[in-house]
């Protein structure tokens, strides 16, 4: 057999896997920390991150980038690992003459660790928990969750503001937690989704401005070009989304062509901005930019519509990635 492959020959294997894997997002919780690879990611990182204590900018630079092509390396080669290991269970001689049994402990193991890279329903349950504290007139919980949610700084933000930065995370999250990982997969198997989430990881961890400026320049620049096809797609499943749930769409495409330059990130703002024309209101980030400016102040109830889209926007994507690797099957 093509041991080395990152991925089963069978096509219909792996979109099995993937499938599998959507359902286990589905129906069961985040494994323990002790056995989250994403979780192992952010250890890893945080240790690597103390070597650049104390150096200068050039120093900082070279270690960062260094963290930026060996982490996700690291990531996929262990990934890579796993995937072999698993097919080469399948072929001991107790399970590879029995049809059925052969592929199982490919297709369960490479489920759950697919799984670890994307959060469907965690995305929407998170929003979900804002929307329903602002609803019961609790602002300081509602400040209190988004920290599930996003980075920013909630202590002083108003009820608009919360709920804008909760719609903007879950827009902008429909790239970064499944699209993303899942076009990698559909490409990579397994090591490539890993690979993904590393990279994801170190730029959610080290790729901004301020203390890392340096460190994380390159972990912020690799992710935005893994990201340069995944969000386009995802602000693009955003509008057909919104067109079969009856949202604005000539508003959606307008807003989104128009002021997706507004965000710091190259593809942030097609997703925010998409999502504000499609539900016809602003959002805004503080000092930092306020896209559709025009329309009304968000709602929680914007909230609840975002993470309909996001729904939406996962069963178009889950299409999308199992017809890539039909594609590349046929090649």
């Amino acid at each position: 057999m093509t041991w080395w492959l990152p991925v089963h020959p069978d096509w219909q294997m792996n979109a099995a896997v993937f499938l599998l894997a959507i359902a286990l997002d589905t129906l069961l919780p985040e494994p323990p920390n002790a056995l989250h690879p994403v979780v192992w990611m952010g250890k890893i990182i945080a240790v690597l991150e103390r070597l650049a204590d104390g150096r200068g900018d050039t120093a900082s630079f070279l270690i960062g980038a260094m963290m930026a092509i060996g982490v996700p390396a690291l990531f996929c080669g262990a990934g890579w690992l796993a995937v072999i290991g698993l097919r080469e269970f399948g072929d001991m001689p107790y399970l590879r003459d029995i049809a059925y049994l052969r592929d199982l402990p490919y297709l369960l193991g490479s489920a759950i660790l697919l799984k670890t890279t994307f959060a469907v329903r965690g995305l929407g349950q998170a929003a979900r928990d804002t929307q329903r504290s602002i609803e019961g007139d609790d602002v300081d919980e509602a400040r209190h969750s988004l920290r599930s949610l996003v980075s920013r700084d909630a202590a002083t933000l108003s009820e608009p503001l919360v709920a804008a930065a909760a719609i903007e995370s879950v827009a902008e999250n429909t790239t970064d937690s499944y699209i993303a990982p899942w076009l990698a997969f559909a490409l990579l198997g397994v090591p490539g989704a890993f690979a993904y989430r590393a990279a994801n990881t170190l730029d959610s961890m080290v790729g901004y401005r301020g203390k890392y400026e340096y460190l994380g320049k390159a972990s912020a620049r690799i992710d935005d070009l893994l990201n340069l096809i995944p969000a386009r797609i995802s602000a693009m499943l955003l509008l057909i989304a919104g067109a079969l749930s009856g949202h604005n769409t000539a508003r959606g495409c307008r807003t989104a062509w128009q002021q997706h330059r507004m965000t710091d990130s190259p593809n942030a703002g097609w997703t925010i901005a998409a999502t504000a024309g499609l539900l016809g209101v602003a959002l805004e980030k503080p000092d930092h930019y306020r896209i559709g400016s025009s329309h009304r102040e968000p709602t929680a109830i914007d909230i609840g519509r975002t993470v309909n889209l996001a729904y939406i926007v996962a069963a178009l994507g889950a299409a999308v990635a199992v017809g890539v690797m039909a594609l590349i099957a046929g090649l």
